[in-house]
């Protein structure tokens, strides 16, 4: 991951002079970036690759000196997560006061860091928040940055236990749990600013300029993965991966990492962004800040829950919502549903394709819709849309297997689906698990 940040750096500065990058990432700093915001088009591309290659090596840094925690599958998610919302959203400057908040919430709570270190960094979901109100709201210019820092701070203090009551709310169905609570708590936010009258225009900057330069290094990438893996595992990482592919990627329990091996992992991660890569260049969708964000949170989760099998039926589903509905698939809006609804392949490995189709097609209207209510500002959309598609699809979904199932006579598998629902009830979510790794279940396929 060190190796990673380095040659993101190495590309922005490959890609444009210093000249421009310095100027690049003030403009980054400055600029409002609430959805959607290509920080391509704001400071160029050079400033772009090395303000995410800048908080991707933190972010790596940080868990690194988090001496009680292990590398694994919640860290690469959360890293590469962290990296690709880098390219739209987060900054060298708005994700701090969040963290901070988070950081104190642990204090707080006489509980390490290190327990909550991975809702530290998937709460920066909200950082455009703390972006414009630094720079929109009518005050003058000290009086903002305070507010923003202390309002940061606040968003930081409550996401943990807010996260950890709404994962119930989806059962694990929703890979970006903390999208969800970040949904929440933007939309609470920003209604209470509403009836104030403090409102901001839509927004849409969206760059086609270096589809091919930043194609060539996601293929790259996504080659030295699986390289790196086939070397560290051989056949093993050959078996790991086929296992991968027949797990259903709920978000409970242990990452691929731990369940089939890191090698087996490397390889699933690089075969992931090829695809979803691929299948963008298909649809006529361009490579920038925006989906360069959804291609490494699709890579970062195939360390977590996403594989080839799982995802599949969800692009399927927002496929036929683009027959049906009056946007075409490659508007920027659909394309980002595409590379994050892809959060949603829980429900394709758990309840089987036809359904993880239905999910996608709902989803795809859904998510065009939220953002009004978080005004943008949660970056993690797609995820709030999903804990709300799971959150009402799912226990339709579980009483039409559980018929099923009885009139099968599967008895075995009545009491898995029993052993399943104990285990929902009893789970009690703090810190880490605010992210969902403190629960050992994982369920497998039919």
């Amino acid at each position: 991951m060190i190796g990673f940040s380095l040659a993101i750096i190495l590309f922005g500065v490959l890609m444009d002079s210093p000249a421009n990058i310095l100027p690049g990432l003030f403009n980054i700093i400055i600029e409002p970036d609430y959805l959607i915001t290509d920080y391509i088009g704001v400071g160029g591309i050079g400033a772009t690759f090395v303000n995410a290659g800048l908080l991707t090596l933190m972010a790596t840094v940080l868990l690194l000196k988090m001496k009680d925690i292990e590398f694994k599958g919640m860290s690469l998610a959360a890293i590469l997560t962290f990296s690709g919302f880098s390219f739209f959203g987060k900054n060298l400057v708005n994700v701090w006061p969040i963290m901070i908040g988070v950081y104190l919430y642990a204090r707080w709570k006489k509980e390490s860091f290190s327990k909550h270190v991975y809702t530290a960094l998937f709460g920066t979901a909200l950082a455009p928040m703390i972006t414009s109100i630094a720079l929109e709201m009518p005050y003058s210019t000290p009086v903002n940055i305070v507010i923003a820092a202390v309002a940061g701070v606040g968003i930081g203090f409550i996401f943990a236990p807010v996260a950890a009551e709404l994962v119930k709310f989806h059962q694990g169905f929703d890979l970006y749990n903390i999208g969800f609570a970040a949904g929440m708590i933007g939309t609470m936010i920003v209604l209470v600013a509403k009836s104030y009258g403090f409102a901001q225009e839509p927004r849409l900057i969206w760059t086609d300029t270096y589809t091919f330069e930043i194609g060539v290094l996601i293929y790259a990438i996504s080659a030295v993965f699986v390289l790196l893996g086939l070397l560290l595992g051989g056949k093993r990482a050959i078996e790991g991966f086929k296992k991968i592919l027949c797990t259903c990627g709920r978000l409970f329990g242990h990452g691929y990492v731990e369940r089939a091996g890191f090698a087996a992992t490397l390889i699933n991660m690089g075969v992931t962004l090829a695809f979803m890569t691929t299948f963008i260049l298909l649809i006529g969708g361009d490579l920038n800040g925006p989906v360069l964000a959804g291609l490494l949170t699709v890579m970062g989760f195939a360390a977590m829950g996403k594989n080839l099998r799982n995802i599949i039926p969800i692009l399927i589903g927002i496929m036929l919502g683009g027959l049906t509905k009056t946007w075409s698939i490659n508007d920027p809006a659909i394309i980002l549903a595409f590379l994050f609804g892809t959060g949603l392949a829980p429900v394709s490995g758990e309840f089987g394709p036809i359904f993880g189709i239905l999910v996608g097609f709902v989803h795809s209207s859904v998510v065009l819709n939220v953002g009004s209510l978080h005004g943008g500002f949660n970056l993690y959309n797609n995820g709030f849309s999903i804990g709300i598609v799971t959150g009402f699809l799912i226990p339709v979904m579980e009483t039409i297997k559980k018929v099923k199932v009885i009139r099968l006579g599967d008895e075995n598998h009545k009491a898995h689906m029993e052993e399943v629902e104990k285990s929902l009830v009893s789970l009690e979510i703090e810190g880490e698990v605010a992210n969902v790794m403190n629960s050992s279940l994982e369920v497998e396929p039919d």
